[in-house]
Order: structure tokens, then sequence, then C-alpha cells
């Protein structure tokens, strides 16, 4: 097997994660993330689609991380992204981690908000 480093030029990636917490870029962040091309910035959960909105035209899809399980989203969050052009992905927040960094690591437009486990 070949082994590649991964270059994720100006981007950050989430380095990992634990109760409350989440590492990325290497600092750690405590609570709900917005991790997106603009930056690294505190969340308020799901009632919360400004700062999401505002990166409709930096991003084509958002990874939402869940918590510890999947659940699913809010209708009005998710029809208010869509709206406005985002491609919404709603999975554990595990799981939203570590499909960020693969697709970033492939220079897509992508962002992760995340709700702590």
């Amino acid at each position: 097997m070949r082994l590649n480093e991964i270059n994720f030029d100006d981007s950050v990636p989430v380095d990992g994660y634990g109760p409350g917490f989440f590492r990325v870029g290497g600092s750690v962040r405590s609570g709900a993330l917005i991790v997106s091309p603009t930056g690294i910035n505190g969340w308020s959960g799901l009632e919360d689609t400004k700062p999401l909105l505002d990166l409709a035209e930096n991003i084509d899809v958002l990874f939402v991380g869940t918590g510890e399980e999947t659940a699913h989203l809010p209708g009005q969050f998710r029809a208010e992204l869509e709206a406005a052009g985002i491609g919404v992905e709603a999975m554990s927040s595990p799981s939203a981690c570590r499909t960020y960094n693969v697709l970033l690591s492939e220079g897509r437009r992508v962002a992760l908000a995340v709700l702590p486990v």
C-alpha cells in the first residue's frame, strides 16, 4: 500500500474530538463549532442558521454532526440551507469529522457544523 501525506493547503482538518471538545488544526475548542474556509467559530446549534447561510458562496456541502448519534435535522434548518444552494448532510459528529477531512483533502468546497459528543 502506498501512503501519501495529505496536504490541506490553508484549510484546517479536525485532528480529534472527545467529550465536549474538538481539536481543529492543532487547537482544542470546546462546544459546538463551525469549521469552514473562512475560519473556526463557535456555533449555537441547530437553531442558528445565520453563520451557515453566510458560507453559501464559499461551500457546496455542509456536513452537520449531530452528536454521538445521527439525528434528523429540523425541517426549517435544512430548508433554509438548501434554499441558499448549500447541500446538507447529517451524520454523527465522528462521521461528519472524518467525512469533512476526506473531502477537504481532495480540495472540495466543504464546511462542518458539529455538535460535541
